[in-house]
């Protein structure tokens, strides 16, 4: 039904198809890589020729349009009051570092996580912690059925500058328990950042009563399927933080009348960058249109694909596969703590290896994270496909 907004990816991924294997290719790592939309190939093409036509002068439609159009399109999307308050960068690395650098790094700093955080984050924690004046407490993602509650307790000690928590884990599928409630009830004198990026239009997700209370970060390489180079972050209203790492876009609207030492705007800008590639904004744009008109909302989306899984865990269950099975799928409650991939506990990096190339010669692309085999759903998988050569 929905494989029609994605044929030019569908068809180039025949080429790849594994020799003496008839079916078609089944792309299941649409987690890491999600395809893209067919109207990002037009958007890409738009941006060409906006650049040809204005030349310097295409900063005017970029800041004036096509910047406030996707933040309201992220707005809506999350329930935020203010898209003026979403900034942009290439990369949410480039956007949390930013907010790291907003803190007086001569005084104490404390930060509160997981030990489940994607690995940009966590090897930037790493080199911060070389710092002698900064300590990381990782809290334990297992068992997730009790993470809420250690974390929270942790949090409301107080004793926290910054607290940063993954939305959907990485490496799992595993969606934190109650986050957005523990992070309504956060102290005050703790900032507070949640990793959206496995689940940003993938799982609903109704920031309203957050959003001047925790900085928000996704992008669009991901579920929204516009390609790599577009992420934001929401930043609460009010937030009076001054970056260290700060660029000339965040001097846009003062270029004319900049004045003696370094000022910062009320919106968006205070944490923004420098000069960057905006073909993903517009392929972005293009996609968030794309589901406007065809009533793709995020609720539909998710089940969709929970539709998927359903499919697949049936398919599952009525197999005897040694790997893929119920005993070695870290979760799969797919109501409200879940995200849009399953993960499988193999017995050791070789052996995910080794399914991985088994899975490829039957035309299954996925992909894994050390022992950790993951298997992603998305909307251009077919309502009929069964998945039952995962298991044969």
């Amino acid at each position: 039904m929905y494989q029609k907004y994605y044929r030019h990816f569908l068809q180039a991924a025949q080429k790849a198809a594994s020799p003496g294997c008839d079916l078609p290719v089944l792309h299941m790592a649409c987690h890491s890589h999600h395809y893209w939309a067919d109207v990002t190939l037009d958007a890409v093409n738009a941006y060409w020729q906006d650049a040809a036509a204005m030349a310097d002068s295409k900063w005017e439609k970029i800041f004036g349009e096509k910047i406030p159009a996707f933040q309201r399109g992220i707005a809506a999307t999350l329930n935020l009051p203010a898209p003026e308050q979403i900034a942009l960068a290439p990369n949410t690395h480039e956007l949390v570092f930013r907010l790291l650098s907003a803190f007086d790094l001569a005084e104490p700093l404390r930060i509160l996580t997981t030990d489940g955080e994607f690995y940009s984050f966590a090897r930037q924690l790493l080199r911060f912690e070389e710092l002698p004046n900064v300590q990381v407490t990782r809290i334990p993602t297992r068992p997730y059925a009790t993470l809420a509650e250690r974390f929270d307790e942790e949090l409301q000690s107080g004793q926290y500058q910054l607290a940063y928590a993954s939305q959907v884990f990485f490496d799992s599928g595993v969606a934190f328990p109650d986050l957005l409630t523990l992070s309504e009830r956060k102290p005050e004198t703790t900032e507070m950042v949640i990793d959206g990026y496995h689940g940003f239009f993938a799982r609903p997700t109704d920031l309203a009563a957050v959003a001047d209370k925790v900085f928000y970060t996704a992008g669009s390489y991901k579920y929204l399927g516009a390609g790599e180079g577009m992420c934001f972050m929401s930043i609460p209203r009010g937030c009076q933080r001054r970056p260290l790492n700060t660029g000339w876009f965040a001097e846009m609207a003062e270029l004319e009348n900049r004045g003696e030492g370094v000022e910062f705007g009320n919106d968006w800008l205070r944490f923004a960058g420098a000069t960057m590639d905006y073909s993903p904004l517009y392929k972005a744009l293009a996609v968030l249109d794309l589901y406007q008109q065809e009533g793709l909302t995020v609720d539909v989306i998710h089940r969709y694909v929970q539709q998927r899984q359903q499919h697949f865990l049936q398919a599952m269950d009525g197999a005897d596969h040694p790997t893929l099975n119920r005993h070695n799928l870290i979760a799969h409650d797919l109501e409200d703590g879940h995200g849009h991939f399953f993960t499988f506990r193999c017995s050791s990096a070789d052996a995910a290896e080794q399914l991985q190339r088994e899975l490829r010669k039957k035309n299954v692309l996925c992909d894994r994270r050390q022992h950790l085999l993951r298997l992603g759903f998305a909307l251009y998988h077919p309502e009929n496909e069964t998945f039952t050569r995962l298991f044969t």
